[in-house]
Formats: C-alpha cells, structure tokens, sequence
C-alpha cells in the first residue's frame, strides 16, 4: 500500500512538473505577447496579416507544408562593425588612422575602443550591429534571428525542424505572386532541381473559353496544358501564395536588431 502510494505521489509530481515546464511556462512567457515597436521608430510589428493570407495559413498546415520547411531564422551571435561617418578637421590624420586599424567583426568593447581612437584623431563614427550566422549569411532568408513577435497573428505557429525545402521567414522578400503560384503548381519550371512535389490539386485545367483567364499561369514548356488548356489557380492556391508573401522578417526590433546599413535596399518593409 505505502509502495502503491510512493509511485502515485511520485508520478503526480513528475507530471506536475512538466506541466509547469511545457504548459503554463509557455502560457506566462508568452501568451501575454502583444505587438512591439520597429527599433528606433514609432511603426507597429507585426500587423495583421490580411485576410487572405490568413486562410492561406490554413491551407500551409492543412498541406503538411512544415515537414519540409521551417519559419524560424537562427542566428549564432553579433559582431560590430565601425563605420566613418565623418573625417572632421583633420582629413588626413583620421584617414591614416583608420587604415591602421580593424573596423569590421569585432566585439563592443573592440568597437568602443576603436571608435574612442578615432574620436579623439577627430573623426566621428557609427557602430553598426551586424547579425552573424549560416542563415543570415544566406541571401533573402533575414536580417535577424526570429522571435516570439514575428509569429504573434500565427495560428497555429508552424515552425517546422526539417529544412528538406529551404527556410520560409522571409520568402515574401524573394519572390512574387506568379513565382509563388508556378512553383506550387509544378515546382521544377521555377527551379530545375526541386524536389518539391506538385500540388497540382490546388489549381484547375480547363478549357479556354472566348478568352483566357487574367489568373492563368504562364507556364514555360514541357509544363504547359495541352493546346486549348489553362491551368488556373484556386482560391486555396491564391490564398497560400498570399501567406507565403506575407512572411518577412526585416525589420530590426529591440530583442532582435541589426543596423540599418544591413536593411533591404529600399527601407525595411512591415510584415
């Protein structure tokens, strides 16, 4: 009886405490997560995605499209880099100076060092944060590591721990629409090596009627329909586009910021 005891008493508080750890730790930290403000700036992360992307989220869980593919930019540290901004008086001394010395890949104390050097040749310098990391390094996939804000109108999140496809966070920042929608439909006419399969349920081959279709795909050949046939998108398809052009991640934010030299061309643009 006391051993039968022992065990449940033992059991009970091991379940309890993963419960505390998986269920309410999570609920504390972050189910009272709300929007946040762009660093240095007075814009609101994230907006609400628009509607159809919204419903595009449910057709990426319904797809199972996160076994292949992930959300989530890692990031291994930060490194400085001391930009001169302005040479002051004295040109030529703070030239020779900065030619002497390391600006890029440092740490802060390093860059702090380095930029009191020049100050006090005259010049004046910017330290500019830089993320560092395979996925950084990565053209397109973000500027920084992601973070809880950057998932907050998901619903479900779906992360994913498998990148058999390349990671989605900022895919809306490489490709459009008519990419997005040819590669869904048949993903080797936008890139030769994919392995990505077809989901060529989300879309309809009809006939041409008087006219073609403004949403028809435009096809390269040996995936084009037969002579007379359209391939058209279906609102599913329309709608998971409009989800996978609402992901970017580039802007920087207090608990994830870059330098705005690292930006996009253009200026960062919201999610």
């Amino acid at each position: 009886m006391k051993t039968g005891l022992r065990v449940f008493l033992g059991a009970f508080v091991a379940l309890g405490f993963s419960w505390l750890g998986f269920v309410l730790g999570p609920v504390l930290q972050l189910g009272t997560q709300g929007q946040t403000t762009v660093l240095n700036s007075s814009q609101i992360y994230p907006n609400q995605r628009p509607g159809a992307a919204t419903l595009g989220l449910q057709v990426y869980r319904a797809n199972g499209c996160a076994a292949c593919h992930t959300t989530q930019i890692r990031q291994d540290g930060v490194v400085c880099d001391v930009a001169l901004t302005s040479a002051g008086s004295n040109p030529s001394a703070v030239n020779e100076l900065v030619a002497s010395l390391t600006l890029t890949n440092l740490t802060k104390p390093e860059a702090d060092l380095v930029s009191g050097k020049i100050s006090a040749a005259g010049g004046k310098t910017e330290t500019q944060i830089v993320p560092i990391g395979a996925d950084i390094s990565r053209p397109g996939w973000g500027l920084r590591h992601s973070v809880a804000e950057d998932f907050l109108w998901d619903n479900p999140v779906q992360l994913g721990n498998v990148r058999v496809g390349p990671d989605l966070s900022n895919v809306g920042l490489r490709y459009g629409e008519t990419w997005e929608l040819a590669h869904l439909y048949a993903p080797a006419s936008e890139s030769k090596t994919s392995t990505m399969p077809p989901f060529r349920y989300l879309f309809t081959l009809q006939k041409i009627g008087a006219t073609p279709s403004p949403d028809a795909l435009q096809l390269p050949a040996g995936f084009a329909p037969a002579a007379g046939y359209e391939v058209v998108p279906t609102e599913d398809a329309k709608n998971l586009a409009a989800y996978l052009l609402s992901l970017r991640a580039d802007v920087a934010l207090h608990d994830a910021p870059f330098s705005t030299a690292s930006a996009p061309a253009g200026g960062a643009q919201k999610k």
